[in-house]
């Protein structure tokens, strides 16, 4: 079976008990978790690990949530990676001051974990579907990734694993290209030692899964940049 492409969840929080308590829930739930207690340290991670989402404290010492969160939709390679803001602020002017910095949600203190679990889970519903077990679909292809299972017009594949997570990638974002650096770090990982002929020799095993049965290549290959899954 294929293992899980877990989303990768940075929590930025000042306050210890807070920071154990968010990261249990989560890890609970099957995510990863990377801790930053504060705005320097955050913005540092985010570029290392560019996650899946972030919760982010509004009060931070140094650098505050307010002022991360706006570097962080100010920069290219990481505006769409949503932020939820925790805040003991509950005045109707400062949420829309958050929102209007870029923030995706908004939960005020004291607030209950499930809760938070539960809006961290309804985003990445959108941004990262497979880690809540979506199915997912493109053109002919369909993946019930709580299943594991690949179907092509209706008939199953047979997928290694890294094939599989490789398709995931690909099928939560259609169309998107994706270089060689960005699906090492989201497939295999910072900590593996893997080089841009492995991406390719996997690519090459994806698309001849794909193509059984004659069916056309959906893999387009970007020269110079990397891979896209694409109808054309």
């Amino acid at each position: 079976m294929a293992k899980e492409i877990a989303a990768h969840i940075l929590v930025i929080e000042d306050e210890p008990a807070q920071m154990e308590l968010i990261s249990y829930n989560l890890e609970a739930q099957g995510f990863q978790v990377t801790q930053a207690d504060n705005g320097e340290d955050g913005l540092l991670h985010m570029d290392e690990i560019l996650p899946d989402l972030i919760v982010l404290d509004w009060m931070l010492p140094g650098v505050s949530g307010i002022e991360v969160c706006r570097q962080i939709k100010r920069q290219k390679h990481t505006r769409k990676v949503p932020v939820i803001m925790l805040t003991a602020r509950g005045e109707e002017a400062d949420r829309v001051r958050g929102l209007e910095t870029g923030a995706d949600d908004y939960v005020v203190k004291p607030y209950s974990v499930n809760e938070l679990v539960a809006r961290v889970r309804a985003m990445l519903r959108r941004t990262r579907p497979a880690s809540v077990g979506e199915i997912l679909t493109f053109g002919d292809l369909e993946m019930d990734t709580s299943q594991h299972k690949v179907t092509r017009n209706g008939k199953s594949l047979k997928l290694g694993p890294t094939e599989y997570r490789l398709l995931t990638t690909f099928m939560e974002s259609p169309k998107r290209v994706w270089s060689r650096d960005r699906l090492l770090d989201r497939v295999w990982g910072l900590d593996k030692e893997v080089d841009y002929r492995t991406v390719d020799v996997h690519i090459g095993r994806l698309r001849k899964a794909l193509r059984q049965d004659g069916y056309p290549n959906p893999i387009r290959t970007v020269r110079g940049t990397g891979y896209s899954l694409d109808e054309e």
